[in-house]
């Protein structure tokens, strides 16, 4: 957090007041008294896009809903999906995820099949039995890349649940 206003003391009981409801009824400030000055505290821009990105990933839609949405947007199911994940490996390699969603192959190299990254198709179709799908898991942006959607595009969706943010 960092200091976003403040005023120092002495000041009066309605320029507290104002100072508070402008600080932190309006702009959502925190508000701190020191021994020189009534602060008010926000997050810094890194902090807000952290806790943004963290919120975006706990976004969460069913399976029913995703699989809808990719008939709509694809005319494909999740079978046509794992279909076209084995279609993009490359032949008898398969690639596990790592940590933090970066992707090798059993031989220890980075993969680059067709410019989409490799999936575990085994953990794949783990992953499309479940009943809630989140938007942070590494799967969704593999399959979403390998469905040419963009990240902002998958963001979207998972706001919304409208399946036409899958089109534009």
């Amino acid at each position: 957090m960092e200091l976003k206003a403040e005023i120092l003391k002495p000041y009066t009981e309605e320029a507290r007041k104002n100072f508070i409801v402008e600080q932190n009824h309006k702009q959502g400030y925190e508000i701190k008294e020191s021994e020189t000055s009534l602060e008010a505290w926000g997050y810094t821009t890194e902090e807000l896009a952290q806790k943004e990105a963290e919120r975006i990933s706990m976004l969460s839609l069913t399976a029913a809903d995703v699989e809808r949405a990719i008939y709509k947007a694809k005319g494909i199911d999740f079978e046509d999906v794992i279909a076209l994940v084995e279609q993009s490996s490359p032949p008898g390699e398969r690639a596990e995820f790592v940590s933090e969603g970066s992707e090798l192959t059993n031989s220890g190299e980075e993969s680059v099949a067709a410019g989409a990254p490799a999936i575990d198709i085994k953990a794949l179709k783990i992953e499309l039995k479940a009943n809630n799908f989140y938007r942070g898991n590494p799967y969704i942006d593999a399959v979403g890349s390998l469905l040419g959607f963009t990240k902002q595009q998958l963001d979207e969706f998972f706001e919304t649940n409208d399946y036409t943010k899958l089109r534009e």
